[in-house]
């Protein structure tokens, strides 16, 4: 891919996964981010386990997971966890990322994978919330699933993006509304989260998955957003619009941690960049 108007290519290094391993000033853990941590009684069922049972072992085989910093995902009580997304893959990764920290990830999915046989009902069993292109679920609310989870306790997986970044360079774009809103009509923590190494698992838009030789996955967790100026605002599109700023800059400045290098000072906007806001554009 060429690099575009605004004279930035693509991120041509993204893959080697050395960035932090060169940079970072942060200490690095690997193996379990939490050990000695159980899970909680009753956290997972039937279809955790059969998924878990596949999925785990091939992730932590494919991708080695390289912990920054002191911060952690709670051990427990509700929470919105926000991460970038620059690949098909980041699911899977971010999903594992947060099971080895003995929480069940939830995500809101596209509802066409729940109409995948044998794989939509272990999406169902497991509690994913199913998203409509259009923004709608099944029940016609698109964060009401999300809502569900947050008030039973759990925590639940937002891409503040809503698909994968359109930046050439792979840094976080313009965010939508969804998970500030899901944070702040529950009154829970909005969590951020940067991840990097992904793309040698799975470049962008790639059909093929490389699982071997493992990969280098650095992940880093941040302190729960201070969203304290926005709760008991009117959620209208400013407030929302400004919140979810707020998040998309602190996600930037885990992955500028992580990578070692500092973000383009203007965000990219996909309409700025008549790109189409969802499915594959390169």
């Amino acid at each position: 891919m060429a690099a575009d108007a605004t004279g930035r290519g693509p991120a041509d290094g993204a893959g080697d996964g050395l960035e932090a391993r060169r940079t970072s000033a942060t200490d690095v853990t690997t193996g379990l981010p939490v050990p000695g941590r159980r899970w909680r009684r009753g956290e997972l069922n039937t279809a955790f386990r059969i998924t878990a049972s596949v999925v785990i072992p091939i992730f932590r085989f494919s991708a080695r997971y390289h912990w920054h910093g002191p911060k952690r995902l709670p051990e427990d009580g509700a929470f919105v966890l926000a991460p970038n997304h620059f690949t098909n893959i980041d699911p899977l990764v971010v999903g594992t990322a947060v099971w080895l920290s003995r929480r069940a990830p939830r995500f809101l999915a596209k509802a066409s994978i729940f109409r995948v046989p044998v794989v939509g009902k272990l999406m169902s069993g497991m509690g994913q919330i199913p998203v409509e292109r259009s923004g709608r679920t099944r029940l016609n609310d698109p964060l009401g699933g999300g809502r569900s989870v947050i008030e039973q306790g759990g925590a639940i997986i937002v891409y503040p993006e809503g698909t994968l970044t359109r930046d050439p360079d792979l840094w976080p774009m313009r965010g939508k509304t969804g998970a500030v809103r899901i944070a702040l009509e529950n009154d829970v923590p909005i969590i951020p989260m940067a991840h990097w190494g992904t793309q040698r698992i799975m470049p962008r838009y790639a059909k093929k998955l490389r699982l071997f030789p493992p990969s280098r996955v650095d992940v880093i967790v941040g302190d729960p957003i201070d969203l304290s100026a926005y709760r008991g605002r009117p959620l209208d599109q400013k407030t929302l619009v400004e919140a979810t700023e707020v998040v998309m800059q602190r996600i930037t400045e885990l992955l500028e941690e992580l990578r070692g290098e500092q973000a383009p000072a203007e965000r990219w906007d996909p309409a700025a960049n008549n790109q189409k806001e969802t499915g594959k554009f390169e």
